[in-house]
């Protein structure tokens, strides 16, 4: 169990503890023999958010004192953890070989918190300013057991996360109108996107007679109506499925009348083909 001088001990609660102080839940951590398979959503919160993503292996866990716990809820405990760096996952820096950090957990029934040491993690986490040894998890749930399926699920996130063509954040929907075609039951349906970094995405959505209506996404301004829908479980789709609002915003249609309903029922399509944003019961 590590020893520290209390001076250095307060600082470093200081300046670790913040996103707990700040956090409005406090999220059970499970343990990796009961931890259910990995959601794609629910590692794409983390690993897309994390600067800083190790894999890692618990050395001690250090219980500390109600004063040095401010605003701790009841039920909780916070443990100072230093790990060993078995890899680092995502970073621009090297990390040194172990790493402190701060960990709120619940209690059991007999106020005991559970026992993380020789426990293999991953660690979605953040630089602390001017102390290398030192991170912050980047919300109270960035601790995750090990697991074959967890490891490769956040290598690839992060992967698609980097690669130059990586789709962008999407903020909302710009603006969306509906053509009809030529024929009765024909149509485009246009939809375009709002983006953090003002780079376009849209959606379209064809209808041709006598067939099922389809529907492309573009990352750019030309649009390939051959094109399939993003498949489930990448990037693209996270971005869409965990953003996009549940109905056609009516300050973003551009449509009126026959054509407005349309619009709403091609972007419904839309919505009903991406399916949940499922985080596997997290938030």
């Amino acid at each position: 169990m590590p020893k520290f001088p209390k001076i250095a001990l307060a600082a470093t609660i200081t300046a670790l503890s913040a996103p707990f102080l700040a956090a409005q839940q406090h999220i059970p951590i499970a343990p990796e023999s009961v931890a259910p398979a990995p959601a794609y959503a629910d590692y794409a919160d983390l690993a897309v958010a994390a600067p800083v993503i190790v894999d890692a292996t618990i050395r001690s866990a250090l219980r500390l004192k109600p004063a040095d716990s401010p605003d701790l809820p009841t039920g909780m405990a916070r443990l100072y953890i230093e790990a060993d760096v078995t890899a680092l996952i995502r970073g621009t820096d090297a990390v040194p070989p172990r790493l402190g950090y701060i960990l709120d957990v619940p209690l059991d029934a007999r106020g005991r918190a559970p026992q993380y040491r020789k426990s293999r993690v991953l660690l979605f986490a953040r630089t602390v300013a001017g102390n290398a040894g030192q991170i912050q998890l980047i919300r109270p749930d960035a601790q995750r057991g090990w697991s074959v399926g967890g490891d490769a699920l956040t290598r690839r996130i992060v992967r698609e996360a980097l690669a130059p063509d990586a789709p962008p954040v999407v903020t909302g929907i710009a603006n969306a109108f509906h053509t009809p075609g030529d024929l009765p039951g024909s149509g485009e349906t246009q939809i375009f996107l709002s983006t953090a970094d003002n780079r376009p995405i849209s959606l379209t959505i064809e209808r041709k007679p006598g067939q099922a209506p389809r529907w492309t996404v573009a990352l750019g301004e030309v649009v390939d109506a051959a094109a399939p829908p993003p498949p489930r479980d990448t990037l693209l789709w996270y971005r869409l499925a965990c953003t996009l609002p549940a109905t056609l915003p009516e300050a973003a249609l551009h449509s009126s009348g026959d054509d407005a309903s349309v619009a709403r029922d091609d972007y419904a399509i839309v919505i009903n083909a991406l399916g949940a944003c499922d985080r596997g019961g997290r938030r």
